[in-house]
């Protein structure tokens, strides 16, 4: 165990899980590490979920996100999504859902277009570029799937963000981490797609999460989702993060 981490392996794997929310997360060598800082994105779900709600879990990584979420959100149907099959198998130790491997919307049932409450997407956003400066803990340990953004580290957050009204219900919400320096560009991307953006952000754990609501209808059905009140920036108490999809904060 020590020389494992005396070549420069994270933590996480040399243990063999990590801790989130409260929750003993299992995860793999090569698989990405959960990290604090994303607490505060489960946070702000669980304050927009209703009980019953399908919740979609992206870019699920370990995922360490919808087993949250399946802890805390009653009778939540949980669905959790990755491209990289070491996440995948590693996911479905810790997800007590359905999990699959595919990319982003893909491999998800088609019953669920429409109504899910909450996706909620941890996708890579550090730039390309700032991907040689990361700490090598993440940079030769960790999926390059699961850090690189593309040029401007929003790639994958244009893409989710433009499927999400195909599946999300009236009122139901998307949420993806990003970073500070990210969020205006983040949230024109939200508004492109037709989401209503806000974002929310949490000193404590140096977190910034973009949250888009899918306008209801003018007349809404018996059917549809309660919008809940506009989220409010976070004062969590939780203890600081260390790490994040985002290498300004690495």
């Amino acid at each position: 165990m020590v020389e494992r981490r005396a070549v420069g392996l994270p933590l996480e794997q040399v243990l063999g899980w990590a801790e989130f929310f409260g929750l003993r997360i299992a995860v793999d060598p090569g698989v990405f590490v959960p990290r604090r800082r994303t607490e505060f994105l489960v946070q702000q779900a669980v304050a927009l979920a209703q009980p019953g709600d399908i919740i979609v879990d992206l870019c699920c990584g370990a995922g360490a996100i919808g087993a949250a979420l399946a802890a805390t959100v009653d009778h939540a149907e949980v669905h959790a999504v990755d491209i990289d099959p070491a996440a995948v198998r590693c996911a479905r130790r810790n997800v007590p859902g359905h999990v699959y491997e595919g990319d982003l919307y893909q491999p998800l049932p088609t019953r669920l277009r429409g109504q899910v409450g909450i996706v909620a997407a941890n996708v890579p956003y550090v730039p390309t570029v700032e991907i040689e400066f990361l700490p090598p803990e993440a940079r030769v340990h960790e999926a390059q799937v699961a850090l690189d953004g593309g040029p401007d580290g929003l790639d994958v957050l244009r893409r989710v963000a433009s499927g999400a009204p195909d599946w999300l219900a009236p009122g139901g919400h998307l949420l993806i981490e990003t970073s500070e320096r990210q969020a205006p560009a983040a949230a024109a991307a939200f508004q492109a797609s037709g989401l209503s953006p806000q974002i929310a952000t949490s000193a404590d754990l140096s977190a910034t999460v973009l949250i888009g609501t899918l306008p209801t209808p003018r007349r809404p059905s018996s059917g549809t989702r309660r919008a809940p009140s506009p989220a409010v920036r976070s004062r969590a108490s939780h203890r600081p993060g260390a790490g994040s999809k985002s290498a300004e904060s690495t």
